[in-house]
């Protein structure tokens, strides 16, 4: 199993659409990229300590390559708007690739940049290396199914 670490705006939709996707073993919603420990949901809402609302999705390379989660990535949202996705505004929303090998980095770049061609509008997206995944609380894991909702706008 490997692992792969992706901010696309509110977290609740992101982890629908890779849950969906066959060969993703599991999701988890979480944070990552700031700088506080252990940060909250309240903590990381406030835009202070630097973290993006992110989905950690393992899954089996043999089922589904990381290129194919990445076409996945760019398909479910914005990543022309920086900070912001839909009605979601600051930092936490940043549109992010969090690679965790050098081959994640050098295929996140090259995604990047085949996704960027026939746009108008510049991709913002960062790519940079895996920190630590905090863990949001229990609540926010698989919080669409637990509400009987498909879907929420990214």
């Amino acid at each position: 199993m490997e692992k792969a670490t992706f901010g696309a705006g509110c977290f609740w939709q992101v982890e629908a659409e890779f849950r969906s996707v066959p060969g993703v073993v599991s999701t988890a919603v979480g944070y990552a990229g700031g700088t506080a420990e252990g940060p909250s949901y309240e903590q990381v809402c406030t835009g202070r300590t630097g973290h993006a609302e992110v989905v950690e999705v393992e899954y089996d390379p043999a089922r589904v390559s990381y290129d194919d989660l990445l076409g996945r990535f760019w398909s479910i949202h914005d990543p022309t708007t920086k900070n912001r996705q839909g009605w979601d505004i600051g930092s936490q929303y940043r549109s992010a690739v969090f690679f965790h090998s050098p081959e994640q980095e050098a295929g996140g770049i090259a995604s990047r940049e085949q996704a960027q061609n026939g746009r108008r509008r510049k991709i913002v997206t960062e790519i940079t290396p895996a920190s630590t995944f905090w863990r949001a609380e229990e609540y926010h894991q698989r919080y669409l199914e637990k509400q009987g909702r498909a879907h929420c706008a990214i």
